[in-house]
């Protein structure tokens, strides 16, 4: 069995590129760096970088749902810390998250926070989060709409069909959004989830 370093490696390395400098993720930071000197060109996205990357995810999901069915619920939260910290772009700033089971007040996840306890429950500041991660999912398949690239920047649009130990699938509607950071990996900075439509 993979240990959860091993799957946060292998998960980091889905996203990676070949290393390119970039200006700060301050934006004061950025600005003053743009003044001062041009900015270095980070290396364009690929659509199979962005197919890499929801693979990517669609993996570390699984692997967080097995991992809490056969280690418990404190290995799953390590887990998925390592896979929020390879994957999405916290540490860059803000990260627009509306996952697909939130309501006001908390309907949106900026924070890293927020992210863990929709995807493992267990903080009292949630109350409402139960564990999205956590639902025994056994596989996925994504159907992208469509992906737009522009330089070092790409959103893509679909449908993830989500399995279950029962065989049970539930699909939902996904945007992700992705930018390079500074050593050109590919983070989510933009991730919106929601049930398709059924009109009344």
């Amino acid at each position: 069995m993979r240990t959860h370093s091993a799957l946060a490696a292998l998960f980091a390395a889905a996203l990676a590129a070949t290393p390119v400098a970039c200006a700060s993720t301050s934006a004061q930071t950025a600005a003053t760096a743009v003044a001062a000197a041009p900015a270095e060109v980070r290396a364009p996205i690929t659509e199979a970088d962005v197919i890499a990357a929801q693979n990517a995810w669609g993996n570390a999901l699984v692997s967080i749902s097995r991992t809490y069915d056969q280690q418990g619920i404190e290995a799953a939260t390590k887990l998925a810390g390592e896979v929020i910290d390879s994957a999405y772009g916290y540490q860059m700033g803000p990260v627009l998250f509306k996952p697909t089971l939130t309501v006001a007040p908390q309907t949106f996840r900026t924070t890293r926070e927020g992210a863990l306890a929709y995807f493992v429950g267990g903080n009292p500041d949630y109350p409402k989060d139960t564990g999205f991660a956590l639902n025994g999912w056994e596989s996925f398949e994504i159907k992208n709409a469509g992906i737009f690239i522009e330089g070092d920047t790409a959103i893509s649009m679909g449908n993830v069909m989500l399995t279950n130990k029962q065989g049970n699938v539930t699909t939902v509607d996904k945007t992700w959004g992705y930018l390079r950071d500074k050593d050109g990996a590919l983070r989510i900075v933009l991730h919106h989830s929601s049930l398709p439509y059924t009109p009344q």
